[in-house]
């Protein structure tokens, strides 16, 4: 967890409130769409990109946003130059009110489906590292450009999380069956080269202007073809997923409940919150 410290070192960890937290009144992600109808989608909420309330709610209607609006194709990148995203707020999961925690996991599930189910080509510069939901959310995308000496995985099991099946689905269109199991039963974190190796990006980059263009020639070859026609075979390829989830839905928020508010769990993620205090106060 020697990584996952360093990401969440300046992180401020505050007694959990009962109600939800107004959102930021500073944009938590910048969206710019260039001339040829492509956006490219910073996240922005420092320290670490955590994946709270308003992060969420703001990337689920960015998107939807986008495709209302026919955008031809969406980069998803971060302002932070050493962290993509660290995933799920810890502040959410850790001692969490019950129907609290079930409306932020709620709003997890409806980010992830908004987000795997996109009508639009879509790629990921991953320009930090991205541990958990952070990597969780690069999956979804359609490609994935990292840049070097970062770190990337879904390691949730390290605090006593069962993989969601849905996640288990979007690594899985990613990584080799077997390799996504190593990685999502043992919470592997890997570097950018194994990252590559394994094929969990499809390409590295020496610096953030460098992956923005390879994610944009990987969405040029869009122009090429016929929108719908992408769209819909794109869908057809994740149809039993999406499918699957909805089905599951319901069942997998009861089951992510259950599972966080364990006692085992919490005790796991209590102390790493108390870890992360004791760093904080050095």
């Amino acid at each position: 967890m020697k990584v996952l410290r360093q990401i969440f070192n300046n992180l401020p960890i505050r007694p959990i409130k009962q109600n939800w937290r107004c959102l930021s009144s500073l944009p938590v992600i910048d969206v710019k769409v260039d001339k040829k109808g492509i956006a490219t989608l910073n996240m922005n909420k420092p320290p670490v990109n955590v994946l709270s309330t308003d992060m969420l709610l703001m990337l689920k209607s960015e998107i939807k946003e986008l495709e209302k609006n026919k955008c031809r194709g969406l980069i998803l990148t971060s302002a932070n130059k050493s962290v993509f995203s660290a995933g799920l707020d810890l502040k959410e999961l850790y001692k969490p009110d019950e129907q609290r925690l079930r409306e932020y996991y709620a709003l997890f599930q409806e980010t992830w489906l908004a987000w795997y189910g996109a009508e639009m080509p879509t790629a990921a510069l991953i320009n930090g590292h991205a541990p958990a939901g952070g990597c969780v959310i690069s999956t979804c995308c359609d490609y994935r450009v990292m840049l070097p000496n970062f770190t990337i995985g879904v390691n949730e099991v390290q605090f006593g999380v069962i993989i969601p099946i849905y996640v288990q689905a979007s690594v899985s269109s990613v990584l080799p069956k077997r390799i996504a199991e190593i990685a999502l039963t043992q919470g592997k974190l890997y570097t950018s080269a194994e990252a590559l190796q394994v094929g969990f990006v499809d390409e590295l980059a020496d610096t953030k202007q460098q992956g923005l263009d390879k994610c944009l020639k990987y969405l040029a070859a869009f122009e090429k073809v016929t929108p719908k026609a992408a769209t819909l075979t794109k869908l057809q390829f994740r149809a039993r997923d999406l499918e699957e989830f909805h089905r599951e839905r319901k069942r997998d928020l009861d089951k992510f409940v259950k599972n966080v508010t364990d006692e085992e769990t919490q005790q796991v993620i209590g102390e790493y919150v108390d870890s992360l205090h004791n760093k904080q106060k050095k």
